[in-house]
């Protein structure tokens, strides 16, 4: 592991315990989205007895409370695909979604997402063309996912170090066709050697249905583990279709 590479574990690392275990101060709605989302402010709980205490962070709260049922997908368990998205991209080394945990807040058990600050009115349109190499990543998680919310302002450019993120996973890991995305840049181009060896880790490794399983049915880790298979036979990003595969508000 090179310095750049445990640097960013540390870091990574820091930022879940936070997460995980300081105090939620503040809770503000979020006042768009059809689920209940809100904007937290965590503190470390020893800031008092600490003179190189940390500054607060900002976290993005969905409770499972404030999940809007759906008919095709199982109730309460929007967070739970949040988090396995979230485990998944870092065990694959694709890491583009911000550190989530599962842990209880205000309005009860949810996920708490670090708060990256976008650029402003950042969406994908505006930087597609720059970063081909990283919306590639982001396009092939969503297909073996099976993400059926990318929408333009999913992915975003953050002020700071002009890396493309990717947020809103709950609506993944169905065991039927779900895709919807905008990404449909790669269709047809041939997936590259060190995105297949990510897929044959999805489909071989029993450590990745283990890290999932408690956050999935079981029946779902296996249709990943199906979409996984069949893109690694057919070698390139499926052509999609402009009926079924097109986000609804995109």
């Amino acid at each position: 592991m090179d310095e750049q590479t445990s640097g960013q574990c540390d870091d990574r690392a820091t930022t879940i315990d936070r997460l995980r275990s300081w105090t939620i101060t503040e809770c503000k709605l979020v006042p768009w989205g059809s689920n209940y989302t809100f904007a937290v402010v965590l503190a470390d709980p020893d800031a008092d007895e600490s003179e190189e205490s940390a500054e607060p962070m900002l976290g993005i709260y969905k409770p499972r409370a404030g999940e809007t049922p759906l008919w095709d997908f199982p109730s309460g368990t929007l967070y739970q695909r949040e988090q396995a998205s979230y485990l998944l991209s870092v065990e694959l080394g694709w890491e583009f979604i911000p550190p989530t945990v599962i842990r209880d807040g205000p309005h009860g058990i949810g996920t708490i997402q670090q708060y990256v600050e976008p650029e402003l009115d950042s969406h994908y349109f505006d930087f597609r063309a720059e970063h081909q190499d990283e919306l590639r990543v982001m396009a092939l998680f969503d297909l073996v996912t099976n993400n059926a919310d990318r929408k333009a302002g999913h992915c975003f450019r953050d002020v700071r170090q002009r890396k493309i993120w990717g947020i809103d996973h709950g609506l993944t890991f169905n065991m039927q066709p779900k895709l919807r995305t905008v990404i449909w840049d790669f269709c047809g181009e041939e997936i590259a050697p060190l995105l297949i060896a990510g897929l044959t880790r999805i489909h071989d490794d029993k450590a990745i249905a283990d890290l999932l399983t408690p956050h999935l049915d079981p029946l779902e880790v296996q249709a990943l583990r199906m979409r996984a298979a069949h893109l690694i036979e057919s070698g390139v990003y499926p052509e999609l279709s402009s009926r079924r595969n097109i986000p609804y508000g995109w």
